[in-house]
């Protein structure tokens, strides 16, 4: 089981569980973090799943690629150096505590 901390944009934290290979958008889905609202599912076709990288996790996650940058131009909250696709990152040992901060607009 790898452990996410979802830091919701009020500062509180929640942390979820999910077994490597899952992406960080499923975990979300899968314990209720609401921020997380993933319209296409996982596809790469949508926004809705913007999320920030904790700057201590950045190089562990790794970056984004230029598909992933070009959806990001549809996010509605403010994308940042540290805006990812929650469905772009397949959990693995590695990020086991990935701190993970949720924007403030989703949509």
């Amino acid at each position: 089981m790898v452990e996410i901390n979802f830091v919701h944009p009020d500062g509180n934290r929640r942390t979820v569980g999910a077994a490597p290979g899952t992406s960080i958008m499923q975990a979300a889905r899968d314990n209720g973090i609401n921020e997380i609202i993933a319209e296409c599912g996982g596809a790469m076709a949508c926004a809705t799943c913007h999320c920030y990288v904790d700057d201590a996790w950045t190089d562990r996650v790794g970056r984004r690629d230029d598909a992933e940058d070009d959806m990001l131009d549809f996010a509605e909250g403010e994308v940042r150096d540290t805006s990812r696709l929650s469905c772009q990152i397949a959990l693995s040992e590695a990020l086991d505590g990935v701190i993970v901060h949720l924007p403030d607009v989703q949509g």
